[in-house]
C-alpha cells in the first residue's frame, strides 16, 4: 500500500501499515515503588498526601532515564511534577479539563494519564507526541505546541461548561515556560475578568522559555515573587492559622488578608487582580503538599483564579538545573552525571549557524542591520549576535505578531532588521506580514528557520506552509537556498532590495564543510540555476529537496535506466525565473517539482500554472509534502512517508519516462 495515500486520508490513518521498532526502558518495579503502580489518576488518589513527594521523585527520575536515551524536552517538565501531580490528585480529571501552555512541560501528566508503559516511544515515529494531543489521549483536553494560547481554550471550555449547567466542572490552565511573553495571555485575562468562569489558572513561574525570560513582565513577576514584606505577613499568617487548627475557610480569610496587604507591601498593583482574576501565591512550585492544600481550598471558590507558583527548571538534575537553556532539550545525556553525550560528528554545519555567523559579519560592516527575535534566540543562533553586538540584537518574547510589527517600524526610519522567526510561527504574524509589511512595501527580511519538515516535534513545528501562504502576498520576494553558501549570499543581498525579502532555510545540516565565504556576492532577484543539463524530464527544485537529486541519479543508475534528467534550482518562487521556465517547458516533456513544502499553492502550483498560462504541453508531477497534518518522526522517515526522498524522486522519474 502506497503510504502516501495514507498520508492524504488522515494523519492517523497511515501509521496502521507501518512497523515500529521502539527501544523499550523497562520499568524497575523496587525503584519505581509507588509509580509502577500509578495507571491513570484514580490510582494517585489511592495515595496518602504524604506519599506524594515521593511518587513525584519517581516521577523525575523517570523522565530522565528515559529521555537520557530518547531525546525530548527535558527541564521543563522536570520543573512542573509537582504542579502535574497535585492537579491530579485534587481533581477529578478528564472530567475536568487540563490545558497546558507550552506542551513540552505536560510529560509527568503524561506518565499519570495512561501512557506510562508508551512513554520511551515519545518524539518517535507511531509513538507519542512530544505535546499534548487530543486525538491521543481523552486526558488531554486542548493540543497545544506554541506558547500563550492555554487561557483562551480554557476560557471556553469553561463558558461551555456554564452553557451547559455544569457547574462542579473544572477548568485549569497551566501557563508558563516562557508563555507569559505572549500577548494573547493578557487578551484572555481580559476577557476572563469579566466573566464567572470556573476557572484556575497556574501560573509555572521559572524566569524561562528556552533562552530567560526578557521585558517587563518578566521583572513584574519577579518583584511579586520577592516581596520580602509581604511573604514574610502571608507566611506568619498562614502558620498561625495552622497551630490553631483552623480550617473554616482559612484560605479565603488568607486570601482576603492579602488582598489589603498587596496594597501595601508590594511597590505596583497586582496586574492580575486588576484585570479581575483573583490572585493566589506566590508559592513554592516544588511542595506538592503545600499545592495541594492550597488546590483544594481554591476549588472551593468559583470564577476566575490565578495561582502563582515558583518552580526551577530543571528540577533535580544539577546540570538541568546549572544549564537551563542547553538541558531545555539536550539530546542524548547520562543520566547519572548529567552530562550529554555528542553523537554527532557531522563536519558540517547547521542553517542556523550559518545565519548566525553571517548576520554577525554583515552587522559588522552594516550599522543599520538589527537582529530581531520573538523567544527563540539560541535555536535561532541570533544568540551569537546578541553576545557581540547586544544593542542591536532583540529577544521580544514570545510575541510573533509584536516581532514583524516592530520590524516594519524599525524599516520606516531607515533601519535594516532581519527577522529570524521559525516557519510555524511566522503563521502567528501573518496578518502583520500583509499590512504591516507588504502592504507598505518596507524591506523587513525574514529569515525563516526550521522550513519544511522539523521531524521530532511533528505537526505543530513543520514548517509545511510559508511558500505558499507568503506567495499569495504581493510585493514579497520569497527564496530558498540549497546550501550554506546560497544563504549567506541571499543574507548579503538582502540588504540591498527595496522589498520585503523572505529566505527560508531547514533545521539541521548543511552539504558543505568549508563553507564560511571570505567575500558575498549579490545575486540576482529572480534567477535559478541549471545544475544538470539532461533531456526528456526536468526536476525542478527549491532549497533542501535540490540536494536530493543526487542521490536519485544514483538510484537511477542503479537501475540500469537509461535516463537522465536536467535538474534546475529556483533558488526563488517569487519572483519565478520566467526565461529559466521557458527552457524548462520548452526543451522537456515532463517536468517533476519537488519541495519541502505543502504541495497545494507552492512550486509546484506555481509551475503549474506557469505551464497553463504561457500554453506549453508538458506534464508536471508535483512532490511534497501533501494535503494532511504529518506526525512526528525522524526527517529522513518523513521524506520517505511523504513521498520526496530520493528513492520516491527516482520513482516519479521511471514513471513519467516508461
Amino acid at each position: 500500500m502506497d503510504t502516501r495515500d495514507d498520508v492524504r486520508r488522515g494523519s492517523n490513518s497511515f501509521r496502521n501499515d507501518l512497523t515500529f521498532d521502539f527501544l523499550k526502558v523497562a520499568m524497575d518495579e523496587n525503584k519505581y515503588r509507588l509509580l509502577h503502580k500509578i495507571n491513570d489518576p484514580n490510582d494517585i488518589k489511592n495515595l496518602s498526601i504524604n506519599e506524594l513527594p515521593a511518587l513525584c521523585n519517581e516521577i523525575r527520575q523517570y523522565i530522565i532515564e528515559v529521555i537520557c536515551k530518547h531525546p525530548g524536552h527535558l527541564g521543563a517538565s522536570l520543573g512542573t511534577v509537582e504542579i502535574t501531580v497535585a492537579i491530579h490528585y485534587v481533581f477529578d480529571t478528564p472530567y475536568d479539563n487540563v490545558v497546558w501552555d507550552v506542551g513540552h512541560q505536560s510529560y509527568a501528566h503524561k506518565i499519570l494519564t495512561g501512557r506510562k508503559d508508551k512513554f520511551d516511544t515519545i518524539r518517535q515515529l507511531g509513538g507519542l507526541s512530544g505535546f499534548p494531543k487530543i486525538s491521543e489521549s481523552e486526558y488531554d483536553a486542548f493540543g497545544v505546541g506554541h506558547a500563550s494560547t492555554s487561557v483562551s481554550a480554557a476560557l471556553g471550555m469553561a463558558i461551555a461548561a456554564q452553557q451547559n449547567q455544569e457547574s462542579e466542572r473544572n477548568t485549569i490552565a497551566i501557563v508558563g515556560d516562557g508563555a507569559t511573553t505572549g500577548g494573547m495571555i493578557y487578551e484572555a485575562l481580559n476577557h476572563t475578568g469579566s466573566t464567572k468562569a470556573n476557572m484556575i489558572v497556574i501560573l509555572n513561574d521559572n524566569g524561562i522559555a528556552i533562552d530567560e525570560s526578557t521585558g517587563a513582565l518578566k521583572d513584574y513577576l519577579l518583584d511579586l515573587a520577592l516581596s520580602t514584606n509581604y511573604n514574610k505577613i502571608k507566611e506568619k499568617l498562614y502558620s498561625k492559622l495552622v497551630e490553631q487548627g483552623s480550617n473554616f475557610n482559612r484560605d479565603i480569610i488568607i486570601q482576603q488578608i492579602k488582598r489589603g496587604m498587596k496594597s501595601t507591601c508590594l511597590s505596583k498593583s497586582n496586574l492580575f487582580e486588576s484585570l479581575g482574576v483573583r490572585y493566589f501565591g506566590p508559592s513554592n512550585g516544588h511542595d506538592v503538599i503545600q499545592l495541594v492544600e492550597i488546590l483544594r481550598q481554591m476549588k472551593k471558590i468559583k470564577g476566575p483564579k490565578l495561582f502563582h507558583c515558583i518552580t526551577v527548571k530543571g528540577k533535580g538534575l544539577t546540570e538541568a538545573e546549572k544549564n537551563q537553556t542547553k538541558y531545555h532539550a539536550p539530546g542524548i545525556f547520562d543520566p547519572g552525571s548529567g552530562k550529554t553525550i555528542q553523537d554527532d560528528n557531522s563536519p558540517y554545519p547547521k542553517f542556523q549557524d550559518v545565519f548566525g555567523k553571517t548576520i554577525v559579519k554583515l552587522a559588522e560592516s552594516n550599522k543599520k542591520i538589527i537582529g530581531i527575535t520573538p523567544a527563540m534566540l539560541s535555536g535561532s543562533s541570533l544568540d551569537i549576535m546578541m553576545k557581540q553586538i547586544p544593542d542591536r540584537c532583540f529577544d521580544v518574547g514570545i510575541a510573533e505578531e509584536h516581532a514583524v510589527t516592530f520590524a516594519a517600524g524599525l524599516v520606516a526610519k531607515g533601519m535594516q532588521p532581519y527577522l529570524a522567526i521559525y516557519s510555524t510561527f511566522l503563521q502567528r504574524g501573518y496578518d502583520q506580514v500583509i499590512h504591516d509589511v507588504a502592504l507598505q512595501q518596507l524591506p523587513v527580511v525574514f529569515c525563516i528557520d526550521r522550513a519544511g519538515l522539523v521531524g521530532d516535534d511533528g505537526p505543530t513545528h513543520h514548517g509545511a506552509f510559508d511558500l505558499a501562504f507568503l506567495r499569495s502576498i504581493p510585493n514579497v520576494i520569497i527564496s530558498a537556498p540549497m546550501d550554506e553558501i546560497q544563504l549567506q549570499n541571499l543574507m548579503y543581498t538582502a540588504q540591498f532590495t527595496k522589498l520585503p525579502f523572505a529566505i527560508r532555510y531547514p533545521r539541521g545540516r548543511g552539504i558543505t564543510a568549508d563553507w564560511e565565504l571570505e567575500n558575498y556576492s549579490t545575486m540576482e532577484i529572480g534567477k535559478g540555476r541549471r545544475v544538470i543539463e539532461g533531456k526528456d524530464i526536468a526536476i525542478v527544485t527549491i532549497g533542501k529537496p535540490g540536494t536530493f537529486v543526487n542521490k536519485a541519479m544514483e538510484v537511477l543508475q542503479s537501475r540500469n535506466q537509461n535516463i537522465t534528467p536536467s535538474h534546475y534550482d529556483m533558488i526563488f518562487l517569487k519572483p519565478l525565473d520566467i526565461d529559466l521556465m521557458n527552457e524548462i517547458c520548452s526543451k522537456h516533456k515532463y517536468i517533476i517539482t519537488v519541495e519541502d513544502g505543502t504541495i497545494i499553492g507552492g512550486l509546484g502550483s506555481a509551475v503549474i500554472e506557469f505551464v497553463a498560462e504561457n500554453g506549453y504541453s508538458c506534464k508536471v508531477k508535483r512532490l511534497g509534502i501533501p494535503d494532511a497534518f504529518i506526525e512526528h518522526g525522524n526527517p529522513n522517515e518523513l521524506y520517505r512517508i511523504c513521498g520526496f526522498n530520493a528513492e520516491a524522486i527516482a520513482d516519479a522519474v521511471t514513471t513519467c519516462c516508461s
